[in-house]
């Protein structure tokens, strides 16, 4: 049933979305925890692309007005470490309208991949188990959890577009490895550029002291090393299958 659901949405879009009847590539045979998404809802997602890259411009618009405060208490030359969540989806935005109009791009791949597994689980995480909802709105809070665990899900699109080579997942590894290191540990000028946390409010002041700081950074680094865990694992089953044609 779900199976004849995804195909006749992927007909519809191919009969009435533009771009929606241009081809996507096959699924790889990848285990479930590589590409946990479905077949059909991989191909949607492909032919659907403008929307997707769309929907994630308007993320990132709105993630840069939201880190608007932290900018204005951030030295510029660190800015680039403080907008993580609206790089993230800018990345894929920029590496799923690359691939469409054929000039795709192993590194924006990798980078997209890498941020909207980290920042969309991340974000999640501190929110429930670090921060709580405290004085954020309800429909803000919501919005925070669902948008990014849907970052979480979009990142499973690109093994149809991308081979994550060694390169590209290198250069991943080192941005976002980078910034763990300013966010957490080694802020070079200034205070730590993660996200700002309620929870490290003490006493009307940020205190990186506390153990909301700690837990938020070891999710961090946790999530870094899950990505490269995924990343070359995709690579590692598409040249085994490859090698088995």
């Amino acid at each position: 049933m779900t199976s004849r659901f995804g195909d006749r949405l992927n007909d519809l879009a191919a009969r009435y979305v533009p771009g929606g009847d241009e081809s996507v590539p096959d699924a790889d045979p990848l285990p479930r925890y590589l590409a946990p998404l479905p077949d059909w809802l991989e191909a949607f997602g492909l032919r659907v692309v403008w929307l997707v890259v769309a929907v994630n411009l308007a993320g990132t618009a709105f993630g840069f007005w939201y880190y608007r405060f932290q900018f204005s208490v951030t030295e510029p030359v660190m800015w680039s470490f403080v907008p993580d969540s609206p790089l993230a989806t800018l990345f894929i935005a920029l590496a799923l309208a690359a691939w469409r109009l054929g000039r795709s791009s192993e590194y924006l791949a990798a980078l997209a991949f890498f941020g909207c597994i980290k920042l969309g689980a991340w974000t999640p995480f501190v929110q429930v188990l670090v921060n709580g909802q405290g004085t954020t709105p309800t429909w803000l809070y919501q919005f925070l959890i669902w948008s990014h665990l849907a970052m979480v899900l979009q990142a499973f699109l690109l093994h149809r577009v991308a081979d994550f080579r060694i390169r590209a997942v290198a250069v991943a590894l080192l941005w976002y490895g980078l910034n763990d290191v300013v966010d957490y540990f080694v802020p070079v000028v200034g205070e730590p550029h993660h996200t700002f946390l309620a929870a490290e409010v003490v006493g009307g002041r940020l205190d990186h002291s506390v153990a909301a700081h700690d837990v938020a950074a070891a999710g961090a680094v946790v999530l870094t090393m899950s990505c490269v865990f995924l990343a070359l694992a995709t690579r590692a089953w598409k040249l085994r299958v490859r090698a088995a044609q």
